[in-house]
């Protein structure tokens, strides 16, 4: 009997990470998201060692945020692709 409740606790623990670890991943792209847009509107308009205009009118901060937002997307793409298929059937 203790060998089935050991192993049972155990399966509960993994379901438990798991479902943490999915809610994680599709929390990481709006955080970033977000942190872009703060760091966009904290950025100062001419930055003390900038020898001239950047490619991008954004700060490196605020680039770095949309790099890693975009970096974290794919589980969004992926909940995206499976609910149109679930809609055709």
């Amino acid at each position: 009997m203790t060998t089935s409740s050991a192993a049972n606790r155990e399966h509960t623990w993994v379901w438990r990470a798991r479902v943490a670890a999915g809610g994680l991943a599709y929390a990481a792209s709006p955080t970033f998201a977000l942190m872009a847009l703060i760091a966009a509107g904290d950025a100062s308009p001419a930055m003390p060692c900038s020898s001239g205009p950047g490619i991008l009118p954004i700060d490196g901060m605020t680039a770095m945020y949309l790099l890693m937002g975009l970096f974290h997307l794919p589980p969004w793409l992926k909940l995206a692709s499976t609910a149109g298929r679930r809609s055709n059937r």
